[in-house]
């Protein structure tokens, strides 16, 4: 096969590739511009409790040993929700 004839034949190649890609990114592209377009329906929101006040420097720390203890494994995510749940209530 004549070397003008292999470079033809890969640059062909390449376009082909090179198009399909584009296609498909393109394809995508469109697919997240129509979901951004049409916003899904406004949820209706109850009014809110009053704001809960500010954790103090004690729940704080209190909160810190019990992230280290959920890090280390000791526990596991129930029951670390549950103890921050408790803790940020009162």
């Amino acid at each position: 096969m004549p070397r003008m004839l292999r470079r033809a034949a890969v640059l062909g190649a390449t376009a082909h590739v090179a198009s399909n890609r584009g296609a498909a990114k393109g394809a995508q592209q469109q697919a997240a511009a129509d979901a951004a377009a049409s916003p899904p329906p406004p949820e209706q929101v109850a009014p809110s409790a009053p704001a809960a006040p500010v954790a103090s420097t004690d729940s704080y720390a209190e909160l810190m040993k019990l992230k280290e203890l959920f890090d280390a494994g000791v526990l596991t995510q129930e029951e670390f929700d549950a103890q921050k749940a408790k803790i940020l209530a009162g």
